[in-house]
């Protein structure tokens, strides 16, 4: 019986030519000659060698659009932090389109030769001047509606962060024409699906109240039960009942006291806490419920 099949082969596949377009060929099945297998074996290992040429140090917005089909991959961070009594979230004015002008969450492309959680700490210094060494990061949530972004096909792997706020001067930087705290009370119009993801982060957080500590990367290493409450009060956005917020959280045991005092300018000296651990920790009792 006569086979017949079509072997199609991307890349040159002449010696003479090294950059001739691509090339179908039908072949027999029993006549495949080792010159053909040669032939197969050049086309396939230049192929590779432009792909790798081809992919450029940083991908930029053009890039995405003109050149690359396939869906890429960027990460945006949500970082939060306790300013004034109130929860904010750093937020950076595009410099570049799409959306030049608007604010938005730092964020950007993730480079061929690095990971996901090195690509966000990489944008957020870069776009905000921020760090997270003091803090607290994990990854959050994958978005990729199909709209998301008009450049193209973006799949966004945004990240959570919780630093202490006070010490924390975002600035501008990169394709960044500004950076600044924005409270969540008041937040501007926001590019992409960027107020989603805050959302999205806001009641992670508030969930992450129930069951662990994870508030120690917003406050300082001393401070007292009235600090902590009013910080968890920022979180969650309603006000708790004293006695017994300080009876539950007393009784979970990741807070202990100091033997140091602060004189506030009126009142009494108000004792100082500190967290056991300065670490993610989870607890089995619920503090509140995030409503």
């Amino acid at each position: 019986m006569d086979y017949r099949r079509t072997v199609a082969v991307f890349g040159p596949v002449h010696r003479r030519d090294m950059h001739s377009t691509v090339a179908v060929r039908t072949v027999r099945r029993n006549s495949i000659s080792r010159a053909s297998g040669d032939l197969l074996c050049i086309a396939h290992a230049t192929l590779r060698m432009q792909i790798h040429h081809a992919m450029p140090t940083k991908l930029s917005p053009s890039f995405a659009t003109e050149q690359l089909r396939r869906p890429l991959v960027a990460t945006d961070i949500v970082v939060f932090a306790i300013r004034d009594g109130a929860l904010s979230v750093v937020l950076i004015r595009r410099a570049m389109p799409p959306f030049a002008g608007k604010w938005a969450l730092p964020g950007g492309f993730v480079l061929p030769e690095e990971t996901v959680d090195r690509a966000a700490q990489r944008e957020l210094r870069e776009e905000t001047d921020v760090q997270i060494a003091e803090g607290y990061l994990e990854q959050l949530y994958t978005f990729g509606n199909v709209h998301r972004d008009p450049r193209g096909r973006v799949i966004s792997v945004a990240y959570l962060a919780l630093i202490p706020g006070e010490a924390a001067v975002p600035r501008g930087g990169s394709d960044a024409a500004e950076a600044q705290w924005w409270p969540m009370e008041r937040l501007p119009p926001l590019a992409f699906d960027h107020a989603q993801i805050i959302a999205y982060a806001v009641t992670r957080l508030r969930y992450k109240l129930e069951y662990t500590n994870v508030l120690y990367a917003a406050l300082p290493n001393r401070f007292s039960l009235t600090e902590l409450q009013e910080a968890y009060e920022a979180v969650l956005g309603k006000s708790l009942d004293k006695r017994n917020f300080r009876k539950k959280i007393v009784a979970l045991g990741f807070v202990q006291p100091t033997t140091q005092y602060r004189k506030p300018e009126q009142g009494r000296p108000a004792q100082l806490w500190r967290f056991t651990k300065r670490t993610p920790v989870s607890v089995k009792t619920f503090v509140t419920k995030a409503g």
